[in-house]
């Protein structure tokens, strides 16, 4: 007779018990921890981060890397962390709601800023040289605020993140205003500094793209830290509540960039072009972001409204040889863009998926093609049609500078203020389209066709139209950027373009206006303040898109139903606790 002897097996602790585990054993010490975290790092700012001089000058720019020189007198980065350690411990030591949310994004925070300042000063100074001299010298700034910035991440976890706020409070119109004032002005603000530092795309300042990953990583410290606290969801509720007020304030502030550090020449060129390719973007939202059709030819109407308009300019390369008035050739421009756009959306009344995304492709490589075959002399194929007429109003160019009184503005200002006239209005042509019964449709199309039919929508059509609007607004974009660049050639349009556009609507939420915005611009400037980093520069840009995409796959402005879908234990998450004083 066989004895079977039962015996207990140890089995292994699963790692959320563990981890569950460590953060009960660290919660007494959690406000500890956090005070610590923000001490770490103000000790980090004014400790030496390099035992050389870069160049000719400290890193980054007029920031000193002595110690203790001007104690109060921190700049650049090392700045940024000071205001991030004193953040910290005010947070800590007052209890705040949700503390641990807020010092968890500052950690964040202090860790991007440690690691990219770091890992800049070791590769500058060739190794390990650069944080150890010969004389025994050691410069431990970096790593003490790293340090800091990981007991901030522990502090704030193990003592409980706690709820995450939602802020109801309720102030007069005008206090309410007074506010969204404020928050626009600081936006421009930010904007402004965020691109000129380091200097012009990497020309003035050698550290220029450091010191813009720099900025980033601090703001985006910042900004989890305000979300984490109900902040920003409050000024969102703000703004909507106000919306018409909102968006007539944005626009003043869009306006009143060049009056700022970043009104030069170079970034009003730069901004001109995010513009061209914002209003693409959001045309292309209509397509994919609403309705769900996968168009990887996209540019390909940016394209038609370009050449379109370089032929009906006056441009000396032209085959038509007329010259027509601007405002007509942009309407002529959307128009033809439009009629291809229902063109290309026809066939593809029984496909979905893939298969559209192929159909349209095989467009997009079409026109390129063609263009470069110079059909019908139309596209000047590899001459391109050069010496396009710049638009020009009252007798002033848009290409030359402008003077208004004391008040001397860059060249292309009127260009960027057309640009920003123009994706407002696209931006409304957006907003009505996606409230209507038409965006309705689109949304029920993307989310189930099959279902959508069943209910009685005519999804052929109605996926025309979406085509249709969305090469309008291409070929409205096609018309400015032609008369902006002064030259129109085939390889302005080629895939790629079409997959950054693709890429710019996914980042910044598909669905969403401020979204595709955003997107669009992220995506062309992150490469201008990249270039200090020549070969690199597009795999750092590939690695921060990874890492945003990892984190928010719903993008950086999600639509409501985005954020249900790729975001439910976040929505989950949130109680509500009702704050109103």
């Amino acid at each position: 007779m066989t004895t079977i002897e039962a015996r207990a097996v140890p089995t292994a602790v699963p790692r959320r018990g563990r981890l569950d585990g460590l953060w009960s054993a660290l919660a007494p010490r959690a406000t500890v921890l956090r005070v610590l975290a923000g001490v770490l790092t103000i000790i980090g700012t004014y400790l030496p981060w390099a035992t050389f001089v870069l160049n000719e000058g400290p890193y980054p720019d007029k920031a000193t890397l002595n110690f203790f020189v001007d104690p109060l007198g921190v700049t650049g980065f090392r700045l940024h962390l000071l205001v991030i350690g004193i953040a910290m411990i005010v947070v800590a030591l007052l209890g705040l709601p949700a503390a641990g949310r807020i010092i968890r994004g500052l950690g964040w925070g202090t860790i991007a800023v440690a690691v990219i300042n770091g890992l800049y000063i070791l590769v500058q100074g060739g190794g390990f040289g650069a944080v150890t001299a010969s004389d025994g010298a050691v410069a431990f700034g970096a790593v003490v605020a790293l340090v800091g910035g990981l007991v901030a991440v522990l502090g704030g976890t193990a003592g409980g993140l706690g709820a995450k706020p939602e802020l109801t409070w309720r102030l007069p119109w005008w206090a309410e205003w007074l506010i969204l004032l404020v928050v626009f002005a600081i936006v421009l603000f930010l904007v402004a500094g965020v691109l000129t530092s380091g200097g012009q795309g990497g020309v003035v300042n050698p550290y220029a793209g450091a010191v813009f990953l720099s900025v980033l990583g601090a703001l985006g410290g910042a900004i989890s830290a305000l979300s984490a606290s109900g902040l920003l969801t409050w000024v969102s509720a703000v703004s909507e509540r106000h919306r018409i007020f909102s968006v007539v304030v944005l626009l003043v502030v869009a306006l009143l960039l060049p009056l700022t550090s970043a009104g030069t020449e170079y970034w009003m060129t730069v901004a001109a072009n995010i513009g061209v390719y914002a209003a693409t973007a959001i045309g292309l939202n209509i397509v994919v972001g609403l309705a769900g059709l996968l168009d990887l030819g996209y540019v390909a109407f940016l394209g038609i409204g370009a050449f379109v308009a370089a032929n009906l300019s006056g441009a000396a390369a032209s085959e038509i040889g007329i010259e027509l008035p601007f405002p007509l050739v942009m309407i002529i421009s959307a128009v033809v863009a439009g009629i291809f756009g229902a063109i290309v959306g026809s066939p593809t009344l029984r496909v979905r998926g893939d298969y559209l995304a192929i159909v349209t492709l095989a467009f997009g490589e079409i026109f390129v093609r063609s263009a470069q075959n110079n059909i019908g002399g139309l596209t000047g194929g590899a001459n391109a049609i050069p010496n396009i007429p710049a638009v020009s109003a009252f007798g002033q160019s848009f290409a030359a500078p402008l003077t208004i009184g004391a008040v001397k503005l860059p060249s292309g200002v009127l260009y960027y203020v057309l640009i920003v006239l123009l994706v407002a209005a696209v931006m409304l042509v957006f907003a009505n389209l996606k409230n209507s019964r038409l965006g309705r449709a689109w949304i029920a199309i993307r989310e189930d066709e099959d279902a959508a039919r069943a209910m009685g929508i005519r999804t052929g059509p109605v996926k025309i139209l979406a085509f249709m609007i969305g090469a309008t607004l291409a070929g409205l974009a096609g018309a400015f950027f032609a008369h902006k660049t002064g030259v129109v050639a085939y390889d302005s349009f080629q895939f790629i373009q079409s997959v950054t556009l693709l890429a710019s609507v996914i980042l910044g939420g598909m669905g969403t206006i401020p979204g595709a915005v955003l997107g669009a611009s992220i995506l062309f400037v992150l490469p201008e303040k990249l270039r200090e980093f020549a070969d690199y520069r597009l795999l750092i840009f590939g690695l921060a898109l990874v890492v945003i995409m990892r984190f928010r796959p719903q993008g950086l402005i999600p639509d409501a139903h985005r954020r249900a879908e790729l975001a439910p234990d976040a929505e989950d998450e949130t109680p509500v606790v009702d704050v109103t004083t």
